[in-house]
């Protein structure tokens, strides 16, 4: 089973993920304290909503392309993983690696600095 975390906030406005088989393990509502000063800049909200998912290892790779297609600018990520890939996905991208793939992580890891993520945010297993 793939496990991720959602931020909902990083959705576009008017997209939507349907007819997934994804279940939703828990819902919390967050005040982030490293949201940076150019995150706040460009609009990036002080409080988030985290959504806690499983999706079956089959389906993985459908869902973060699904996820790539409505993921927001900029530098909204959502990270899910298998026990042996990582999916790290974008608005319009998806990095994905075998765990433990030092290139591939540093892969998303630019991606994402390229897009403002700062530091303290560029945290997934």
């Amino acid at each position: 089973m793939a496990t991720g975390t959602l931020i909902a906030e990083s959705l576009v406005v008017g997209g939507a993920l349907e007819g997934l088989d994804v279940t939703v393990r828990g819902i919390e509502r967050v005040e982030p304290q490293d949201i940076s000063a150019e995150q706040r800049a460009a609009g990036i909200p002080p409080r988030w909503t985290l959504l806690r998912f499983d999706v079956a290892d089959d389906k993985a790779a459908a869902f973060a392309e699904a996820l790539a297609g409505v993921l927001d600018e900029p530098g909204w990520y959502a990270d899910l993983h298998t026990v042996d890939e990582s999916f790290v996905v974008f608005s319009g991208r998806v990095f994905r690696y075998p765990i433990g793939d030092r290139d591939g992580r540093a892969a998303a890891e630019a991606h994402a600095r390229e897009h403002g993520v700062p530091e303290p945010q560029i945290d997934w297993p």
